[in-house]
C-alpha cells in the first residue's frame, strides 16, 4: 500500500500541487488495492495500464479522475 502512495499522485497528477493530489489518491485507492495490486512495485506506468484495463470495473470516482487527467 505504501507505494501506491506514491503512484497514483504521481501518474495521474504529476503537474498538481499536494493540496490537489490527495482526492485522486483518495478516489483510486481502493480500485488499485482490489485490481492493480500485484503490479504495484513494477512502476506508475504499469499501474496505469492496469486501471485502464479495469477501466469498466473501477468506481465512478476513480474513472472520473482517470478522465480528467486524460486517461
Amino acid at each position: 500500500m505504501s507505494r501506491f502512495l506514491v503512484v497514483i499522485p504521481v501518474v495521474l497528477m504529476a503537474t498538481a500541487a499536494s493540496a490537489q493530489q490527495q482526492p485522486g489518491q483518495d478516489a483510486c485507492a481502493r480500485d488499485v488495492s482490489r485490481y492493480c495490486r500485484a503490479v504495484m512495485n513494477n512502476g506508475d506506468q504499469a499501474v496505469l495500464a492496469c486501471l485502464k484495463e479495469h477501466r469498466a470495473k473501477l468506481s465512478k470516482p476513480c474513472d472520473k479522475v482517470l478522465t480528467d487527467h486524460g486517461q
